[in-house]
């Protein structure tokens, strides 16, 4: 019976030794896990304050800051017998218990004061639209979502008082400026003297028929010197002279508030004055213009989502088969990342244990 005792023993001391570490395994897992985790909020987060503008509610935004988690297993074994020679009786008895943990604790990083002010409220900078043309987004899409006029000429904005339809000249311009994208003959130069940094416009300086009279056109509608190919790109409204190409651009907030107008609200809020009312499609040579993005809502929750969240007694979300709004959401978060430049070390902080 010693021996049985014994050997009950020297078999659980082995199994427990001969246990693999369970730490290594769980990175690959969590680090998925994590990432789609944070993304699926993220583009809640960004969709529900768009919502949120379009009913005249005020944004929030909370950062995940840090994700911590720890990872462990605990047991106990015990052991319990006994014997006796005369009468011959004996009694042996094992109990085995184990547990595994994990405890994730989140850092959140609300967005308010000053921070808040500089991410939302800041015009982005001319400079980085041209990064974007450069890096071969479509100057259609960028320029209807980033600017308000281009020396002069305006671009549609969905939201509020300063609602209104685009300037004649707006969708021939951005026409134009694709078709010379598309022919690789527009590109961006940046000049730096000391500290400061100038950007130019080159409409490309070798000889091309197929794009020449888009780039005359370019040139008349912006009110350019018709002999230049390079121009300078400024922050403003109206341009200094003829060689120079003055962009209106729009901050964070007045681009999530001009996709909001695009929302597909419930006709009984409008009529309730609850929200405004979606603008009239605008019509270019008699047909539509394509929105920027498509925002569906319902009473019911979505089966096939990108995007999807409640608000009030209504569902809204992004069809996940709407592959030009799932792109155009997702350059919302290059744009997002590019105005917050803040040093996030002082900002308030507020750490959640989960589970």
């Amino acid at each position: 019976m010693r021996w049985k005792i014994f050997s009950t023993i020297a078999l659980l001391m082995t199994g427990l030794n001969s246990c693999a570490s369970v730490g290594p395994p769980t990175v690959a897992r969590d680090r998925f896990d994590y990432i789609t985790a944070i993304s699926d909020s993220w583009r809640a987060q960004m969709l529900l304050n768009m919502v949120k503008l379009r009913y005249g509610d005020a944004p929030v935004f909370l950062d995940v800051a840090s994700v911590i988690t720890q990872t462990g297993v605990t047991g106990t074994v015990g052991v319990a017998g006994s014997w006796w020679q005369n009468p011959f009786s004996s009694f042996a008895g094992v109990t085995a218990q184990g547990t595994y943990g994990e405890k994730p604790t989140v850092t959140f990083l609300p967005m308010s004061g000053e921070k808040f002010a500089r991410s939302l409220m800041t015009p982005i900078p001319p400079a980085a639209i041209l990064n974007f043309l450069q890096g071969g987004y479509p100057v259609d899409v960028v320029l209807r979502l980033t600017v308000h006029s281009i020396n002069g000429i305006r671009s549609r904005f969905g939201a509020g008082a300063r609602a209104r339809d685009a300037d004649p000249d707006f969708y021939p311009l951005v026409e134009k400026l694709r078709n010379i994208q598309q022919s690789g003959e527009i590109g961006l130069r940046v000049k730096k003297t000391g500290d400061q940094a100038a950007s130019f416009i080159v409409l490309g300086k070798k000889p091309n028929p197929a794009v020449e009279a888009d780039r005359e056109g370019v040139r008349k509608l912006l009110g350019l010197d018709p002999q230049a190919n390079e121009f300078s790109v400024v922050y403003g409204s109206v341009a200094a002279n003829d060689k120079e190409i003055a962009i209106l651009s729009r901050s964070m907030l007045e681009i999530l508030s001009d996709l909001a107008s695009y929302i597909d609200v419930p006709a009984t809020d409008v009529e309730q004055k609850r929200t405004f009312p979606s603008l009239p499609p605008e019509l270019v040579n008699g047909a539509p213009v394509p929105p920027l993005m498509r925002i569906l809502s319902s009473p019911q929750k979505p089966d096939d989502s990108f995007a999807a969240v409640p608000y009030r007694k209504e569902w809204y979300w992004i069809d996940d088969k709407d592959f030009a709004s799932k792109k155009l959401f997702s350059f919302i978060m290059f744009l997002f990342t590019l105005t917050d430049t803040a040093d996030k070390q002082g900002a308030p902080i507020i750490t959640v244990p989960v589970g």
